[in-house]
Formats: C-alpha cells, structure tokens, sequence
C-alpha cells in the first residue's frame, strides 16, 4: 500500500476511533468495532497497530492534535489575563461544539483509566497535567503583571477553572442539560472576577 494511503487510512482509523472511545470508552475500541464501523477488514485495520495498546495510544495522540489545532492554536488574546480567559472560552467552544459524539475525549478517557496502572493512564494523566499547569502559568503570569491579586494562588484558580469546564461536559453529557455551558462561562467569568485587580 502506498505510504500516502496508509498515512489517510490510519487517519480515517483514529478518527473513527477517537470518536468510538468518547462514546464507549477506550476499551471498546476494537480491531473488529472499528473495522466493523468503517467497513473495512479486520486485517486493514490491524495492519496500522502493533497492539490494542497501541492502538489506545495512537487513539489519545490523535485527540491531542486535534485538541492542540482546535483548542491551543486557536487561542487569541494578550498575554495575562485575557488570555486566561480565552483559554476557557476556547475550550468550552471546543466542547460545545461537539467534536465527539460523547463529549471531551479526555474527559471520557480519564474517568475509564484514572484507577488502572499503564501507558495508557499515563500519557492521559501527563496530558491532562500539561493543560492544567498551562492554565496555572496564564494565571500566574496574569499576577506578575498585576491583573490577578497577589493574595490569589494560581493554581487553585486553575483548579477551579478546570472544574467549571469538565462539570459542563458531565452536566451536558450525562444530564442533558442544554444550559450547562451557559452556566460554566458565568462560573468561569465570575472567579475570574473576583480575582482580578
């Protein structure tokens, strides 16, 4: 198979997968449901994975780039506390816009593996950390240009903004309720508020 068509198959896979995985979790992200949702063979999807850990990993690489390109790359704002604020604005965009069928990825995939040892737990959790400690950063850096108050700990705020976002996604998801972004925002938008000089 030409390297051009195996790089666009392997990507129609994780495509395909990454999705699956928001609905059924990574577990349920199989050679045969795969194969069986794209109507292709076993052996054409199995080709592109040396493992079903393989496969995970690949799954969660391809919801960070595409995380990174929708999410990181689309951020704006002046460093500082604008920033902050387009940072959790450009993330609940993110998952309103339903980019998975079952919600955030990282959400989904976290709750499945947050107790089990492995590289797959692993690389969600640093993931997960790289995002949370990029938010902290833009908050302290907010601070040490005087927007945030000093008394503020950077890293509780990005707790609690981290907070906000995921219970909309929960509240959204499992609940239904259409108002749950609307919600996060004021939440969001409220902390930010008390914090700021």
């Amino acid at each position: 198979m030409p390297k051009q068509r195996s790089t666009h198959t392997r990507q129609l896979i994780l495509d395909k997968a990454t999705d699956l995985a928001s609905l059924e979790g990574l577990e349920g992200v199989s050679i045969g449901r795969l194969a069986d949702a794209l109507g292709m063979s076993k052996s054409g999807v199995i080709g592109h994975f040396a493992s079903k850990q393989d496969l995970q990993l690949a799954t969660v690489e391809a919801a960070r780039e595409r995380f990174e390109s929708e999410v990181l790359d689309a951020i704006e704002g002046e460093p500082g506390i604008e920033r902050l604020r387009a940072m959790t604005e450009r993330w609940i965009q993110y998952i309103e816009g339903e980019h998975f069928s079952g919600g955030c990825f990282f959400w989904a995939a976290s709750a499945e593996f947050d107790g089990r040892p492995g590289a797959v737990r692993d690389r969600l959790a640093e993931l997960t950390a790289l995002w949370l400690d990029a938010i902290g950063a833009e908050a302290r850096l907010a601070q040490r240009l005087g927007e945030i108050d000093d008394g503020e700990d950077p890293a509780q705020l990005a707790f609690e903004l981290h907070a906000y976002v995921q219970e909309a996604n929960w509240s959204y998801q499992l609940l239904e309720r259409a108002d749950s972004f609307t919600r996060a925002r004021r939440a969001v938008e409220s902390r930010i508020a008390r914090v700021s000089i």
